[in-house]
């Protein structure tokens, strides 16, 4: 459990930055070369180097190098360490609704005895 969640929190400090979140976005639709990865952005190389180390170093991106073109694969498989842990909290919080739901309109047995309030009288006794 601990490697689990170590995986996962490294996932979700790489995909906290919007630069991060730009590059895993772009790779989804195939990969890319560094530089192309760099060019819409406003940073320079060395600093975006940065960001691509983050990313392989928790597993999302795989980069090769060919000559002097590195270029970025996104690695879709460590996504589903991410969507599992939503598919978990979904499941959470849908349970928790789900009785909410139930408590609010289907079981007033469920419910607590409303008493209503004791209201002193002119002499000062509760009524």
């Amino acid at each position: 459990m601990a490697k689990y969640e170590d995986e996962l929190d490294g996932v979700l400090v790489a995909l906290a930055d919007p630069t991060r979140r730009h590059v895993v976005s772009r790779l989804g639709r195939g990969p890319a070369s560094v530089s192309e990865l760099a060019n819409p952005l406003s940073i320079s190389l060395p600093s975006f180097m940065k960001h691509v180390r983050t990313l392989e170093s928790c597993g999302l991106i795989r980069t090769r190098k060919s000559g002097r073109v590195r270029t970025c694969v996104l690695n879709r498989d460590r996504l589903a360490l991410l969507d599992d842990w939503l598919g978990e909290q979904r499941r959470v919080w849908e349970a928790r609704t789900d009785r909410l739901e139930r408590f609010v309109t289907h079981d007033p047995a469920a419910r607590p005895a409303v008493q209503p309030d004791a209201r002193p009288d002119a002499q000062g006794k509760e009524t």
